[in-house]
């Protein structure tokens, strides 16, 4: 464990996770800036060689389970950023002629016409419930990716492509009430592809490794993030395009995010982990980059660290059937 000091790395006395960190605060009911202090040791390590990966010492997720990557769920919330709506239109709807012949009454997609109902409803008055927005489930932390670690895309997908986000992440108190630790940039890598041929492939196209860190920032300022989303190839820029996340480029606030997926009992479980994607802004499907293997996709956002980087891995496709045991019944 270790408190970023640029360029060092400063080490941790008496503890060996996040989560124990969290629940020290949870317990003793003190800031957990404060517990951070008090644990603050005089070892620095340099940060440079092991951002890079040219330590003996690596970079893990900001925050999973002590107990093991079952008590963590990964989710994520969509149709939130403007721009993100946008390139969802466009990848569901209907080749212009038959557009043209379409119902008048039909002229936007299901997607679109849920982002209205956040632009409408998704930022109520303190205090109230807005409407919920699109909401999926990713998996079990066993999903979860650090710095420098690839992203895999397995034989049954598609394609997979860089979702540029910020995730919240949080520990679940005795009491069964939710505790939001901090954010960290997060890519959520996503099978366009798939979900193109249609929406209702979004759940599916979801189940995939997603990459979060390097550095878990405590109460960052969330109002309006400038950041940026790159893929190289072969070390060359590939696509790169500005992004920006925050409460002021979203239609749902942060709190009616939190409410919604919180509101579930099962998502109250005490002492879990949580992992909540955002939204993204843009993504480079919708300007038609289809990624490859040994492509390296670069997250970045302002005030939320170094850059996250991660090979894209492509496993070769196969006609296999998943593996199914059977019970013996006799």
């Amino acid at each position: 464990m270790a408190v970023v000091e640029e360029p060092s790395l400063r080490l941790l006395r008496g503890v060996d996770s996040i989560y124990a960190l969290a629940a020290a605060a949870i317990e003793r009911g003190h800031a957990l800036t404060k517990i951070i202090r008090d644990h603050a040791g005089h070892e620095t390590l340099g940060y440079d060689a092991i951002y890079e990966g040219n330590s003996d010492w690596r970079l893990l997720v900001p925050l999973d389970h002590p107990a093991g990557p079952a008590l963590t769920l990964v989710s994520g919330t969509g149709l939130t950023h403007f721009g993100s709506a946008r390139d969802r239109q466009s990848m569901h709807a209907k080749p212009a002629a038959a557009a043209a012949a379409a119902d008048a009454d039909e002229p936007v997609t299901d997607s679109m016409r849920m982002f209205r109902w956040g632009v409408e409803g998704g930022r109520p008055e303190p205090g109230k419930v807005g409407v919920a927005p699109e909401w999926f489930h990713k998996g079990s932390g066993t999903i979860l990716r650090a710095h420098n670690e690839p992203l895999d895309v397995p034989p049954y997908a598609e394609d997979g492509g860089e979702e540029a986000e910020i995730a919240g992440l949080y520990v679940i108190g005795p009491d069964g009430l939710p505790r939001r630790v901090g954010m960290a940039a997060g890519n959520e890598f996503s099978d366009h592809r798939f979900e193109k041929r249609n929406y209702l492939n979004l759940a599916g196209s979801k189940l995939r490794t997603c990459a979060l860190g390097p550095e878990l920032v405590i109460d960052p300022a969330f109002d309006s993030v400038a950041g940026e989303a790159s893929i190289l190839r072969g070390g060359s820029v590939l696509w790169s395009k500005p992004v920006r996340t925050g409460e002021a480029e979203m239609c749902h606030s942060l709190r009616n995010i939190e409410h919604h997926h919180f509101k579930f009992e099962s998502h109250r479980r005490p002492g879990d982990v949580h992992v909540h994607y955002f939204g993204a802004h843009s993504l480079s499907f919708g300007d038609g980059v289809r990624t490859a293997d040994g492509d390296v996709m670069v997250i970045w956002f302002d005030g939320f660290g170094r850059p996250l980087r991660n090979p894209v891995q492509f496993t070769r496709p196969g006609d296999e059937m998943a593996p199914l045991a059977a019970i013996p019944l006799t």
